[in-house]
């Protein structure tokens, strides 16, 4: 059995994780994609990111309709900082031993990942799928990094998905600024978007739905 993992705080989740997602889940012949939503992460300020069950129902409402997809809340009912590590140890115990995890995220983050906690512990645990935007490769970001032992394991992969140029950050701005973001997420998120008053200056952002 083989499972995906995808991780982010979906800040909002958009079109772009959704089709990352799907393009890698028919590469690897995966079973299934799992979202995991952040909880506290380590990287990031708490004000810097919007409330966790805002973007827990954003990510539900994105992945609903298709039957591969799921969301987890494991991190963000876990107390204390989200790390990957602690999540993929929890995810192997749950799906056993035979399940051959498959950790989803940007490609950018591969200039990070060092930083993590147990960094290379957790690329024993499982797989790990960078998707990149078109141009990239997998040496311009292991190069940056302490982990180039790990260029010839199998366990680091990289996957072009040209609809990584969508990013949360600039969906925000355009909530922001006034600019639409249709087509760039999912209708149902669009909509939460515009109900909760989400990225807006003194919006409720910070508040539980």
């Amino acid at each position: 059995m083989r499972v995906g993992v995808m991780g982010g705080t979906f800040d909002p989740i958009h079109l772009g994780h959704l089709v990352t997602a799907e393009a890698v889940r028919h590469r690897f012949g995966l079973e299934q994609v799992v979202f995991v939503p952040t909880g506290r992460p380590p990287h990031k300020r708490e004000s810097d990111v919007s409330n966790a069950e805002h973007r827990y129902v954003m990510t539900f409402l994105a992945v609903v309709g298709n039957p591969q997809f799921s969301v987890s809340r494991i991190e963000i009912d876990r107390l204390g900082y989200s790390y990957t590590f602690d999540t993929m140890l929890a995810l192997g115990e749950v799906y056993g031993a035979g399940c051959e995890l498959y950790f989803i995220t940007g490609a950018d983050v591969m200039r990070d990942i060092h930083t993590w906690h147990r960094a290379e512990g957790l690329l024993t645990l499982c797989h790990f799928v960078a998707a990149s935007r078109p141009g990239y490769t997998l040496s311009d970001y292991i190069a940056q990094t302490n982990l180039e032992k790990f260029r010839g394991s199998g366990h680091i992969h990289l996957l072009e998905v040209p609809a990584m140029a969508i990013s949360s950050t600039d969906l925000r701005r355009r909530v922001r600024m006034g600019e639409p973001i249709r087509y760039l997420v999912p209708e149902a998120v669009e909509n939460y978007i515009r109900e909760h008053r989400l990225y807006l200056e003194g919006s409720c952002s910070e508040k539980k739905p």
